[in-house]
């Protein structure tokens, strides 16, 4: 039996205020959809972050819809969750409705335990859709007040399903979660503060495969959990990341694992270079992608950006280090041995552009002289 891992759709995405759409369209219905008629898996799995945002243009939805009609049209189930960027109640909308065409939506805790089951000849997959949650909601749906952080919330709701296993069907669990010593990508929000928003990877163990989201970049999250990343870049420091999905194969024992890349309409990349090289290079080959471009120039370039848009039409900014390195030290050389206040009501002018009145350095004196103390 073959499942489609996907998640982290994101559809609606700006990259540097440029929409991703016409991108997430092409992977979709160039790339995804093609897949999925051609290895006829029994079931896509979508680990949440079907939106960028909770309230989703237009165009985002229509994509949605037509993709979830397709899918549909292929006589392939689909199991949805909501992540932290959907609109759980807006995504709950019609799920009962969809239910009887094969496509199943987790948006809130009770969903999990109603598991969906997968039959194809004498394979069996129990599949628990636990979509995206806070530990407030855990604690409510739970009924215990003494929960605290993620890893201890869901440790509480996975000992709830286990019980509820069949004996005779493999298990998965689909979740959207951040798993401890995973890596992270600048295109993902901070959802913790220390640690209370990451959970033990030992916890998917009882599982024969997690499916998780989140995490744009495709990685494994203990013995169990995998990751299989964004479909696209949704920032430059993925740009050496390779974006794609999990192709999973059960044999009735064990799941064999089968990350499968794709090749975007428009890359995102990071290019250094000389002024001058860049500039020529795009006039003999302009550049189709997403791309930040950093000057290794030991001097200013007058107008870079506007000089070189036409030849990179995606440009997404222009930096020169070394001016910045150059401001930063000349800042640096302006405060050597000034107190901390003035170093203070600098960083207030420069960086905020606003002056400390009299409860700003009242409150600034105050917290320092209590690092002080504790120093």
């Amino acid at each position: 039996m073959k499942l489609f891992h996907t998640s982290d759709w994101h559809l609606g995405r700006m990259l540097y205020g440029r929409s991703l759409l016409e991108d997430q369209q092409w992977f979709l219905e160039q790339v995804f959809l093609p897949a999925v008629e051609r290895e006829k898996p029994a079931c896509v799995l979508l680990a949440g972050d079907v939106y960028d945002r909770q309230i989703a243009p237009v165009e985002a939805l229509k994509l949605f819809d037509s993709t979830l009609s397709r899918l549909v049209a292929l006589g392939t189930k689909v199991c949805i969750i909501s992540g932290n960027h959907d609109g759980a109640q807006r995504m709950a909308l019609l799920k009962g409705a969809l239910r009887q065409s094969g496509v199943y939506f987790a948006t809130e805790l009770a969903d999990a335990f109603a598991p969906v089951m997968l039959e194809q000849g004498e394979e069996k997959l129990q599949l628990f859709l636990l979509p995206y949650f806070d530990a407030a909601q855990a604690r409510e749906f739970l009924g215990d007040d003494s929960l605290r952080g993620e890893g201890t919330c869901l440790e509480a709701l996975l000992q709830r399903l286990v019980p509820l296993f069949a004996p005779d069907a493999g298990h998965v669990l689909v979740s959207h979660c951040f798993a401890a010593g995973s890596h992270t990508s600048d295109s993902e929000s901070t959802l913790f503060v220390g640690g209370s928003g990451q959970v033990p990877p030992s916890l998917f163990d009882p599982f024969d495969y997690a499916a998780l989201g989140h995490l744009h970049g495709p990685q494994k999250a203990g013995e169990k959990g995998r990751y299989s990343g964004s479909p696209l870049k949704y920032s430059v420091d993925e740009a050496q990341q390779q974006k794609g999905y999990v192709q999973l194969c059960w044999n009735g024992a064990s799941f064999q694992e089968q990350f499968v890349p794709c090749t975007p309409l428009h890359d995102v990349r990071r290019i250094q270079g000389l002024f001058a090289d860049l500039l020529a290079a795009g006039e003999q080959s302009p550049c189709p992608d997403y791309v930040e471009l950093v000057l290794t120039d030991q001097a200013p370039v007058l107008l870079a950006a506007q000089r070189l848009q036409p030849f990179y039409p995606r440009l997404l900014s222009v930096s020169n280090p070394w001016a910045a390195a150059d401001a930063a030290g000349e800042r640096a050389a302006k405060l050597q041995g000034q107190d901390d206040f003035t170093v203070f009501s600098s960083f207030l002018q420069e960086v905020c552009q606003t002056t400390p009145d009299e409860e700003d350095k009242a409150l600034f004196r105050e917290v320092l002289e209590e690092a002080q103390d504790k120093a």
